[in-house]
């Protein structure tokens, strides 16, 4: 069961930043419907951070997207600030999410190419912001990768890379990260110190932090935990 505002204390005062209000997805393949989503109603006050915890193809991820803004409900609303988000255009989705939401992968999903520091960097360049190295520096040097901003991510450990991936949520100064299982590609030692930076930007930053994950570790970091099930908040 979704823990109780008692479970949190900031919980009665603080703002519902985001807020998904009886959303429901369905995805068409061929003749067939799948219900991946069915009612959910969840809200995620600011400078909370919250654990989604689920089995696989309870609709955790499809969640995240939609809150998110990269991909749109069904039926149901999806809330920013109080008002309906609405995003028609793939347009209006990308600033949406330039502007508000850093996202962090299992993947990582960092550019071969690019360096650690060009990498976070990456999505302030598409915003055209003005000092990004400077910016970019200070985060790379507070998941501690000062001194290994100018390697690729093959030179990088997978914690290392998750920690680039962090570093480049973090780059837009968003209101909200979203995190869908970050931890899941890590050995024990590197989940736990992934777990630590979380909490540790968390409270430092007053990041609102939304974690989709199966790791109990992140569960019991999180200020509070939603289950969902069958596409259903438990």
């Amino acid at each position: 069961m979704q823990q109780g505002c008692n479970q949190w204390r900031h919980c009665a005062v603080s703002k519902v930043v985001l807020s998904a209000q009886d959303v429901r997805k369905r995805y068409h393949l061929g003749s067939k419907e799948l219900s991946v989503l069915q009612g959910v109603d969840f809200d995620l006050h600011k400078g909370e951070f919250v654990a989604l915890q689920g089995a696989s193809g309870s609709g955790k991820s499809t969640l995240l997207q939609l809150l998110g803004g990269l991909d749109r409900v069904s039926s149901g609303s999806i809330l920013f600030d109080g008002s309906p988000l609405r995003l028609q255009t793939a347009a209006q989705a990308a600033q949406f999410r330039g502007k508000h939401v850093g996202f962090v992968f299992q993947a990582y999903h960092l550019l071969p190419d690019l360096d650690a520091l060009e990498n976070v960097m990456l999505p302030a360049q598409i915003q055209s912001e003005s000092q990004l190295e400077v910016r970019a520096k200070e985060l790379l040097d507070k998941v501690g990768l000062r001194d290994r901003m100018g390697h690729r991510p093959s030179e990088l450990s997978g914690g290392e890379q998750q920690r680039v991936a962090i570093a480049r949520s973090l780059m837009n100064k968003p209101r909200i990260v979203l995190a869908d299982e970050p931890t899941g590609n890590l050995d024990s030692t590197t989940e736990g110190e992934i777990i630590e930076l979380l909490k540790q930007l968390h409270e430092d930053r007053q990041l609102t932090l939304l974690v989709a994950t199966h790791d109990e570790e992140v569960a019991k970091a999180a200020q509070r935990v939603v289950r969902l099930k069958d596409g259903k908040v438990c």
